[in-house]
């Protein structure tokens, strides 16, 4: 028998591509292309790309080009994937763990811009949280800490009162830099030390105490 692992806390904060929404399809296709674009290797590209802003994968896989040019690039891509939601759908059990969320302190802390964003919840029939931390909010990209940080300012609580779901090693790593802890969605999590692993969110459990205190169920 699995044990349930219990986390508690006062606010959830919510990575949305890989822990909200799969729209894995869509993002191979755009950044295979633009790895065609830049004579880069696809399968390297995928590697770095995940969780971070697309301006600062580029600053690791192109080091020593302009970081204007690769805003200006970002801003491209960003544009080809709001435009790009074919097989985009939500991760198993995002929208019952989303309603299991409503009138509780939660935020969306996504890399993704708003059209971005906005675009991909909707392709994955998923409600936003009224709290939403998005590209134009941060100065820094995951794994700096400051997305993180504003949604828990936002929210009212403090870091360590909050618990991060996230899939990507630069969220999981901006979730502890925050001084927050973590719970890993899906496989690429699991690489990457999260406190508690999950297969997907049909796996947590949300209960409420009547103090405020978030109770998490977790499955691993």
């Amino acid at each position: 028998m699995t044990a349930t692992a219990v986390l508690t806390a006062r606010a959830l904060l919510l990575d949305m591509d890989g822990t909200l929404v799969n729209s894995d399809a869509s993002v191979e296709r755009v950044w295979r292309r633009w790895a065609d674009r830049n004579g880069l290797d696809g399968d390297e590209v995928m590697k770095v790309v995940h969780g971070r802003q697309g301006y600062a994968s580029m600053a690791l896989l192109l080091p020593g080009r302009p970081m204007e040019q690769n805003h200006a690039d970002n801003a491209r891509m960003l544009a080809e994937e709001t435009a790009d939601t074919e097989g985009v759908v939500q991760v198993p059990g995002a929208h019952d763990f989303l309603t299991s969320l409503k009138g509780l302190p939660h935020a969306l802390v996504t890399s993704a811009d708003i059209a971005l964003s906005t675009a991909r919840m909707a392709a994955a029939g998923l409600e936003q949280p009224d709290v939403r931390v998005t590209a134009e909010s941060v100065d820094a990209s995951k794994p700096d800490p400051e997305g993180f940080l504003k949604g828990a300012a936002e929210l009212g609580v403090a870091p360590a009162d909050c618990v991060v779901f996230e899939d990507s090693g630069a969220g999981i790593a901006a979730g502890r830099a925050a001084g927050m802890r973590v719970v890993g969605i899906g496989p690429r999590a699991a690489f990457h030390a999260p406190d508690v692993v999950v297969r997907d969110l049909t796996r947590v459990r949300v209960d409420p105490d009547p103090d405020g205190t978030i109770r998490l169920h977790i499955t691993p």
